[in-house]
């Protein structure tokens, strides 16, 4: 329990952006997980457009410090390299 009026703020503030930051991962993980599966069916129309979805997701995420910014650029490397091996 916190044992003044500002930790009790910051700990409001922390679990509203624990909620949030929290979507925004699972939302990353839904799409990478579609993006998987158009992979291995060598979908490459429907795996690009996924790809465009992921990299603006990881760019906004890394924007607002979500996700550490050299990850999401490791992130999209590595989707990039899928693409280009179908």
């Amino acid at each position: 329990m916190p044992n003044t009026k500002s930790a009790a703020k910051a700990l409001r503030q922390n679990k509203t952006r624990y909620i949030r930051n929290r979507a925004v991962k699972q939302r990353i993980k839904r799409w990478f997980k579609r993006f998987v599966e158009a992979i291995e069916k060598k979908d490459k129309e429907r795996g690009i457009k996924i790809f465009h979805r992921l990299t603006k997701l990881y760019d906004k995420a890394a924007k607002k410090h979500i996700i550490h910014a050299n990850k999401a650029n490791r992130k999209k490397s590595v989707l990039q390299r899928k693409i280009n091996a179908l």
